[in-house]
């Protein structure tokens, strides 16, 4: 049975751009700017790091890591059977909300973090909105096939991750006000204003997403079968991987993008650490990185659009892995204030693009099917098991050099590895029509 979904229509389209509105406050806040450091301060007292959880020590920081590799590992693992359930049942949107909603609630449970005797909650908190984030994430991708002919993906998907970028920083901007200016708001308890950013999070995500889920269709294409649907959902899933090897340019594209993005996920998590470890920036110097980096990739977001329709997708691609590659190199060389702002505005300006463009492409690349939140789960394992190895390589090379800058050096291994399988993807699409 199917379910016609009208494709360009404006009202659909809008609303599906306005969930990147709404839940990047998480990725910018929570993951990026506020919580790291807050959490950082409140488990580092008095110059002791280690905590304690589950009946074992740890270092703050590796009890961050950890919590965050078990969260997008747990992901990449139930992503694909939970896709394969939401094709065989049309269901796209419920399963969307579920983990909306799931990440949002977490993130105002964070409010009622307040150190190391309560570090269960940080925790909790912290793995269940990532899970929340990245799990809406696959079903809010695979709609983008559904809605939008390809002629449109890659406009349509520069205007979503643009107008996330605008409503994260909107709201930093404002938690920063209160966290720096805390009389402002009658605030005397130094902890408090970054527990209300958390709170404020979980409240800007639910409460924006409410206009994509009212405007998005309940229900999409679906097959109706009779059975244990958990199975279904595998057989569907087997059904994708068996589609997959049959496409001769779909599956080296997804092998460069695993590589490519290994190295672009890995600079946004590492790149405070790299600027406070091996710059000794304060932290208002790494929340303007911060700031730079998001306002730039608005433009730049647009400008790889630009790009992919006057040279097309692959040419565009090509551009900004050589372009990330030149960052890493001159990352290494970097000692100053001042050049990590201008490695930052580059960052920014090819950050915004190889996101929206990789996900267009891979849009584009899909083969006529009902199976687009199955195809989507794929490509969200890749970039979640990308980043478990990436930021695993960059602190194994850390541990085992003694310096961050060594680190740099094995992502410009990955960026090269992305661009030679990109080009060989290219060499293969020419032999076919499937991007314009």
């Amino acid at each position: 049975m199917e379910i016609a979904i009208p494709k360009n229509d404006k009202k659909i389209i809008r609303a599906w751009t306005m969930y990147d509105w709404a839940n990047s406050v998480y990725s910018l806040v929570i993951t990026s700017a506020i919580f790291p450091v807050y959490y950082s301060a409140v488990t580092g007292t008095d110059g002791n790091d280690l905590v304690y959880l589950f009946g074992r020590e740890y270092t703050n920081t590796s009890l961050y890591s950890y919590t965050l590799s078990a969260s997008f590992l747990l992901i990449a693992l139930l992503s694909p059977m939970l896709a394969g359930i939401a094709d065989y049942r049309g269901i796209k949107r419920a399963f969307m909300q579920f983990f909306c909603f799931l990440g949002a609630a977490a993130c105002a449970f964070l409010f009622f973090f307040t150190g190391k005797e309560n570090l269960w909650i940080g925790i909790l908190g912290f793995f269940l909105a990532s899970i929340g984030w990245s799990g809406s994430i696959v079903f809010y991708n695979a709609f983008l096939p559904e809605i939008a002919d390809k002629e449109h993906h890659d406009s349509v998907s520069a205007r979503g991750f643009a107008l996330g970028y605008i409503g994260s920083s909107l709201l930093l901007i404002f938690n920063l006000i209160m966290i720096m200016q805390p009389q402002l708001f009658g605030i005397t308890d130094g902890g408090l204003p970054a527990r209300i950013s958390f709170l404020m999070v979980g409240l800007w995500w639910a409460g924006f997403a409410f206009y994509t889920f009212r405007n998005l269709p309940k229900r999409t294409r679906r097959k109706v079968a009779e059975g244990n649907i958990l199975f279904k959902g595998f057989e569907e899933l087997l059904q994708v991987f068996k589609q997959v090897r049959k496409q001769k340019v779909l599956p080296v594209f997804l092998l460069s993008f695993f590589f490519y993005n290994m190295g672009v996920q890995t600079v946004m998590y590492v790149a405070a650490l790299f600027g406070d470890k091996e710059l000794k920036l304060e932290s208002s110097q790494l929340i303007i990185t911060v700031l730079i980096i998001q306002f730039v990739a608005i433009g730049g977001a647009y400008l790889f659009s630009h790009l992919s329709f006057r040279f097309g997708n692959f040419r565009a691609l090509m551009v900004a892995i050589f372009v990330w590659t030149a960052i890493c190199i001159a990352a290494y060389y970097t000692h100053t204030a001042f050049q990590f702002y201008a490695v930052a505005f580059i960052v920014g300006m090819v950050m915004g693009g190889i996101q929206s463009l990789s996900r267009s492409t891979y849009s584009k690349l899909l083969p006529e099917t009902h199976d687009t939140a199955s195809y989507f789960s794929l490509y969200d394992v890749c970039e979640k098991i990308g980043l478990v190895l990436g930021t695993a390589t960059y602190g194994l090379v850390e541990e085992l050099t003694g310096s961050m800058r060594n680190s740099v050096v094995a992502l410009i291994l990955f960026f090269v590895t992305g661009l030679i399988l990109l080009m060989y993807a290219s060499r293969l699409r020419k032999n076919q029509s499937l991007i314009a």
